[in-house]
């Protein structure tokens, strides 16, 4: 009997264990089909379609592609669930954001200059605003798009965000309708927000996107317009700005007056919200979506807010931005198929589930069946009853003319490259890769940027002294090309050296204190060997300078592995901007990037 029931409770065990070791297997086997293979095959007969997206639609549609994409995989029909008709091809979405203005301008080229090689045939264009769709069609004298046609599947209202003790104290001296008109007086106060109660630095600091490549840029640029036509009594927030409005050269000078308060620019928002993250001393207001700002509260940048940022939607009236999925109506890159599949696609996007993710990323959805909630919500800064205006969309002309007004309004810069030619940057031909990079830095800025060369090696040389870059182009573009690394590494005596310049170009030039940029782009692989004991003085200049009328931007690049990321970090904490890293691979890339500051 006990031998039976041995036997038993042994068979018992056995299949337990054997139970056991199949759901071990199959989890295992599970774990390394999700490792190699996460996302679905794509079916031999499908047809593709293309979609270029905004980059802050990344938070929502690559789950929607890849949901799409599983049900055709699975051969059904992603609207209805119901298995494909025979012969019926399945549809698969290829995605990959690009920034709008970049997007449409390679578009543009397809059409007209088909040869050029910066060219995009999207099937599905989604910029994050409407208006890159009217200057398409402007520019390639075509009718690409259906601008009014294409639906919408995101909406973000463009905000000031400033943060909430700014605005608290511009409401305790204006009232609580705030708008440009408002700002306009902070701007012109003689000492800044210590008129308004706050402690601390008087210069206010401001910040947008480059509008030839960022939607919230261009939306910006068209907004100070707007304001400046009100403020200077030329226009409406009912009525289209017109040609003559933004040629006007009071609104024009209006327009100026408030991008003479810009710390730096950049080609798009990505930068600038982490950058805003730092808090009030680095900005006191950027252009945003509103969702952007929505993600910077929730504490998802890489700082995190000393304080809450608000959303500003200015009396005057601004912008929606609809994100809109625009197939071209006439292009010859566009199948049928495609056409029926980028239709199915955009459906597939306004449905509830979907638009729920989007709700889910901070903004409002375009299906309105799904309501507003949290996180677009006065938990998160945004007040979902605005905005009260909605300024009118101008003509395509007058949008092409106020990009083109732009180098004509926009804030101009005194920069100095500051490069290190110490021996080390001998190695790997570090030297021959930065002299590739500072071409290309000198490329991506307007003539009228005033543009100098310091190198340092065992002593600091000003070898092209400040001056604008449609003068010192050649002796720039020479002097780069002759530099030769050698010696050992004065970085302070460097740094020193260029900020005296910058300060005396400023005292010279007779314009006011804040009407230009001033800013050092610092290039160094490794440690100061001269005089060490000058970084507490370097650091004080900078702070000095930091809370003047005239802060200096000091963007410090540490090239390769042995810089000094320690005393480069303090440079740049004093300057409130962020050491980047480069490489032989990456520099010039990066100094490409960094040259859109300006």
């Amino acid at each position: 009997m006990k031998n039976r029931q041995l036997l038993v409770f042994g068979g018992i065990v056995v299949a337990a264990l054997a139970v056991v070791a199949c759901v071990l297997v199959f989890q295992f086997a599970q774990r390394q089909l999700i490792a190699l293979d996460p996302s679905p095959e794509k079916p031999s007969n499908a047809t593709e379609v293309s979609l270029i997206y905004a980059p802050e639609e990344e938070l929502y549609i690559t789950e929607a592609i890849t949901n799409f994409n599983k049900l055709s995989a699975q051969g059904l029909n992603p609207l209805t669930g119901q298995a494909l008709a025979n012969g019926e091809a399945p549809v698969w979405i290829i995605g990959r954001s690009g920034s709008s203005g970049t997007v449409a301008q390679g578009i543009i080229n397809a059409v007209i200059a088909p040869n050029n090689t910066n060219v995009e045939r999207p099937i599905i264009f989604s910029p994050s605003t409407r208006l890159w769709l009217g200057l398409i069609n402007y520019q390639t004298g075509q009718q690409v798009f259906d601008v009014e046609g294409a639906p919408a599947t995101a909406n973000a209202p463009v905000v000031i965000a400033i943060w909430e003790s700014r605005l608290n104290a511009i409401k305790a001296k204006h009232g609580s309708d705030i708008g440009w008109q408002e700002l306009f007086q902070v701007f012109r106060s003689p000492n800044g927000w210590q008129d308004y109660g706050l402690q601390g630095r008087q210069t206010v600091y401001y910040g947008h996107t480059d509008p030839y490549v960022s939607s919230t840029g261009l939306s910006t640029l068209l907004g100070e317009f707007y304001a400046s036509s009100l403020v200077n009594g030329t226009g409406s927030s009912t009525t289209k700005l017109s040609l003559e409005q933004v040629n006007d050269a009071k609104v024009q000078q209006g327009v100026r007056d408030i991008e003479n308060l810009i710390k730096h620019y950049s080609a798009r928002t990505t930068e600038f919200k982490e950058y805003i993250a730092q808090g009030p001393d680095y900005l006191d207001f950027v252009a945003l979506e509103e969702n952007d700002l929505i993600y910077i509260n929730q504490g998802k940048t890489q700082y995190k807010p000393p304080e809450r940022l608000v959303a500003l939607y200015p009396k005057e009236g601004t912008f929606m931005h609809e994100h809109p999925f625009a197939i071209p109506v006439n292009a010859s890159w566009v199948s049928d198929a495609q056409r029926k599949g980028a239709q199915m696609f955009t459906e597939f996007v306004l449905r509830k589930d979907v638009q729920q993710k989007v709700l889910e990323a901070g903004f409002r959805p375009a299906n309105k069946e799904v309501p507003i909630a949290c996180p677009v919500c006065p938990e998160f800064g945004v007040d979902t009853s605005q905005p009260k205006t909605l300024l009118p969309v101008p003509d395509p002309v007058v949008l092409a003319r106020v990009q083109q007004s732009w180098q004509l309004v926009k804030k101009q810069s005194d920069v100095l490259l500051l490069m290190d030619t110490s021996g080390s940057m001998n190695d790997d031909d570090k030297i021959g890769r930065a002299k590739e990079a500072a071409m290309i830095f000198l490329e991506d800025q307007g003539t009228s940027n005033n543009i100098g060369l310091i190198e340092f090696n065992s002593t600091a040389q000003t070898v092209v002294p400040l001056d604008s870059l449609e003068t010192n182009r050649q002796l720039l573009q020479s002097s780069i090309e002759s530099l030769s690394a050698r010696g050992n590494t004065a970085l302070y005596d460097g740094l020193i050296a260029a900020i005296n310049e910058l300060q005396s170009q400023q005292s010279q030039s007779g314009q006011a204190t804040n009407s230009r940029i001033q800013a050092i782009v610092l290039l160094s692989d490794g440690k100061e060997t001269i005089a060490p004991e000058k970084l507490n003085e370097v650091v004080q200049l900078i702070s000095n300078a930091r809370n003047s009328k005239t802060p200096i931007l000091v963007i410090p690049v540490a090239y390769g592995s042995d810089a000094d990321i320690s005393a480069l970090n303090a440079i740049a904490r004093a300057s409130d901007t962020k050491v980047q890293s480069g490489d032989a691979q990456n520099i010039k890339g990066l100094l490409e990037t960094i040259s859109q500051y300006f």
